[in-house]
């Protein structure tokens, strides 16, 4: 229910015509929670995996793409049977519990895990338990909020999230820093946050009954509407600009081969970007909801192409370092809450979750591509130019995204 007088969805005035100040849904902030704890259980992994496979494990560049491109893009696999599945029964609330409890399982699966299959195999079931929960737990966000607040809704949630995210590499760190290459107290430290997370969605996080409830959609309609005339064009979009988007564990590691700094401080990138992200999820969420969700999404992409520059000069330091941190953050804000928020209006409401699905499978999908490439690029001609080549085709994909979803903003949002 919503935090305000009135405690219903678009409600802004009171029955005497006052208006009343509209907020953000218990719910989502609930949610938004779960995302917290479990972002520090996920993010205390990721801070060191590309460390740990490519220095601990010693894996090439062009192994550690595939296995960026497994984290980036398995979920996909996954991603509209969840959100399918919330839809159908009405209740995906119980969809997420499962992708959020694949994924704390898989933490302690870390502890046994040596070989390349092995940590594959791994990598795989964390990521398939979020493809799972994602579209269920954005359509719970959605379902809960006024239709004009999505931007914000979903910025708060974000910032929560991130909040999580900044969390993870410092514990990561610090852990690394009392116990140098003690890589196993952060997966069982890592598997406890998780479980934590785990307990709030299950114990406080209400079943919402979707709009779907009332009108059982088929798989048929299902695809029928994620694959009409509305939906077209931003899915194109979002996965031409996923094919460019680059991994964060490459950006970082071209960062630290350029400037050489102490593979301890390695968790402390993810950390400034998380900064950065969370401090401007909500005004950029605002902000979409203001200008245009496809404007603040393209313009996010422009973030991504000028970290790239930075992230490919020759010399560094600390400036540019934090620089290019600021640039992921300020990519992240605009576009990871940005996108569901202008898919979730193209779409009728009892098939929401299939929607945001779809363009977060086809996001997933590019970035998998993106990071094999990228992987391939560098064994070749290294960090500097292969972030060269990138940032010349997204120069170029950036306004042809933009002649896609231009005018998408002012369609009337789609009845059921």
């Amino acid at each position: 229910m919503y935090v305000s007088l009135r405690d219903r969805p678009g409600s802004n005035e009171e029955p005497g015509g006052r208006s009343v100040v509209r907020r953000v849904s218990t719910t989502v902030v609930l949610l938004g929670i779960v995302s917290l704890l479990t972002d520090v259980s996920s993010e205390m992994v990721a801070s060191v995996l590309p460390l740990y496979l490519t220095a601990a494990v010693g894996l090439s560049t062009v192994a550690y793409g595939f296995l960026d491109g497994i984290y980036q893009g398995v979920s996909a696999f996954v991603r509209i049977a969840g959100g399918y599945a919330g839809d159908r029964g009405g209740q995906p609330k119980w969809i997420a519990v499962v992708g959020y409890g694949a994924s704390a399982v898989s933490r302690l699966l870390m502890l046994p895990a040596a070989g390349f299959g092995a940590i594959v195999a791994v990598v795989t079931a964390d990521r398939l338990g979020k493809g799972l929960r994602t579209a269920p737990r954005d359509a719970l966000i959605a379902e809960a909020s006024d239709p004009k607040m999505l931007g914000r809704a979903f910025g708060v949630h974000r910032t929560l999230d991130t909040i999580g995210a900044a969390i993870g590499p410092i514990v990561a760190f610090a852990l690394l820093a009392a116990v140098p290459n003690s890589y196993d107290s952060i997966w069982v430290v890592s598997f406890a946050v998780a479980i934590a997370g785990l307990a709030v969605l299950v114990l406080f996080v209400p079943n919402l009954r979707t709009s779907s409830a009332k009108a059982r959609i088929g798989l048929r309609r299902a695809m029928r509407e994620i694959t009409a005339r509305p939906l077209r064009k931003p899915l194109v979009a979002a996965g031409v600009l996923g094919l460019l988007t680059v991994g964060d564990g490459f950006l970082y590691l071209a960062l630290q081969d350029r400037d050489d700094f102490a593979a301890t401080y390695f968790p402390l990138l993810y950390v400034g970007t998380n900064i950065a992200y969370l401090l401007l999820a909500v005004p950029f969420g605002r902000l979409a909801d203001r200008v245009g969700r496809a404007k603040v999404l393209v313009a996010g992409h422009g973030a991504l192409l000028l970290a790239y520059v930075l992230g490919a000069l020759p010399s560094g330091g600390l400036g540019l370092t934090l620089g290019t941190l600021l640039l992921l953050g300020v990519f992240y804000a605009a576009t990871d809450g940005v996108l569901p928020a202008l898919v979730s209006r193209l779409v009728p409401a009892e098939a929401r979750g299939s929607g945001i699905s779809a363009a977060q499978t086809v996001v997933a999908l590019a970035r998998f591509a993106s990071s094999v490439m990228f992987g391939l690029l560098w064994a070749v001609q290294g960090p500097s130019e292969s972030l060269v080549v990138f940032a010349v085709l997204l120069a170029a994909a950036i306004p042809a995204a933009w002649v896609m979803l231009r005018g998408i903003d002012s369609r009337p949002e789609v009845a059921a």
